[in-house]
């Protein structure tokens, strides 16, 4: 634990006397000064090594802002070996078409999910002092670009959201030893650093809740069946129901507003009497509920629907959505913790799994 005494070099700013003088830059004795410690103190954590008491990085961060210090990033490099910046990387596994990037990009920018994901980034890299640089992935040529990116050291790492399980990226990083952290678990043989939810408990929840409002006549509309988290909520959701003797019809999705208008109107056509849905996500809920208000079902009256992710759509859902919870942010502060310890040489050999617990966001529509 770093006390705040001892000397140092680190990183400085544009200025390196003892204070600012007349129209001088802010340099770290300022800093130092402001905050009371030592100058050694303010380097480490300007250069965010980990192992500083928090009440101490608190103080830094304070009189930085106070002081109006920024940091000589080239300086920093000099001496880290760093460059400050991590890649935030969105990677599918489409063919080598560049065609393709401007449609998966918007694909992209349209779920709420990955608004979040950034979210939670910039508010974990941000104290730090460290930028993210966010990338897409998508063709064998934007693969290949992030990995000359990393592997030149234009960035320390990347925090990966991978949409495939096909997708060869994450093998790619892995096999070039190359830090990198993974939303979701990754394919059999891939050795990286991962964050993840208990999604086959976040199905069970929602099943138990519909149950126990007493619905029993239930359908499911799932993600993509070749997506893990999907099977695995749609799996929950299915030994929930049906340990309780309760038949569960079901229609695929493709995570989309669009997809669930398509699974609902399926679904009503098989089984016009159902009172229960569960939805992969919250876009796809919001899409079946659109499609129950155009066929006359109210909701909950008639029909109660439980989404999947708590994310902005459950909000602006008409009624407001009951929905499973995934800490997204929380989940993404956590890759970042992942990432900075794999860089800096602090995480254990074996890669981390760190899995988080869903939990049941209760509103308007059951």
């Amino acid at each position: 634990m770093d006390t705040g005494r001892g000397t140092g070099t680190g990183a400085t700013g544009a200025g390196t006397g003892a204070g600012t003088g007349a129209g001088g830059a802010p340099t770290l004795e300022d800093v130092a000064r402001a905050a009371g410690v030592s100058r050694a103190t303010v380097s480490r954590v300007v250069n965010g090594v980990r192992n500083v008491d928090p009440a101490i990085q608190q103080a830094v961060r304070q009189a930085v802002a106070a002081t109006g210090y920024v940091a000589n990033r080239a300086a920093r490099s000099l001496v880290t070996r760093r460059s400050g910046t991590v890649a935030l990387v969105v990677s599918g596994a489409g063919p080598g078409s560049s065609g393709v990037r401007d449609e998966f990009a918007a694909r992209v920018f349209e779920d709420p999910f990955f608004g979040r994901v950034v979210s939670g980034v910039v508010r974990a890299l941000r104290p730090l002092g460290v930028h993210p640089v966010l990338m897409f992935a998508d063709t064998g040529e934007d693969r290949a670009e992030v990995h000359a990116y990393l592997a030149q050291g234009s960035a320390d790492g990347a925090l990966l959201v991978t949409t495939h399980p096909r997708d060869p990226l994450p093998g790619m990083l892995a096999a070039a030893a190359l830090p990198a952290v993974l939303f979701a678990r990754p394919a059999a043989g891939v050795p990286l650093d991962h964050v993840d939810l208990r999604h086959r408990e976040g199905g069970a929840l929602a099943a138990r809740h519909l149950l126990a409002l007493g619905r029993g006549r239930l359908a499911a509309i799932g993600g993509p069946a070749d997506v893990p988290a999907s099977r695995e909520r749609l799996a929950g959701f299915r030994e929930a129901a049906e340990g309780r003797d309760r038949v569960v019809r079901v229609a695929e999705a493709d995570f989309t507003f669009d997809g669930g208008e398509r699974a609902m109107s399926c679904l009503l056509a098989e089984r016009p009497d159902l009172d229960g849905v569960f939805a992969a996500n919250d876009l796809v809920a919001q899409g079946a509920c659109l499609v129950l208000r155009e066929h006359g079902r109210r909701i909950p009256e008639d029909v109660a629907v439980v989404g999947f992710d708590d994310s902005g759509a459950a909000a602006a859902c008409r009624p407001r959505l009951t929905t499973v919870r995934q800490p997204v942010e929380d989940m993404a502060a956590e890759m970042v913790r992942l990432l900075l310890d794999r860089i800096a040489g602090t995480a254990a050999p074996e890669p981390a799994s760190v899995l988080f617990a869903p939990a049941l966001v209760i509103r308007d529509s059951a």
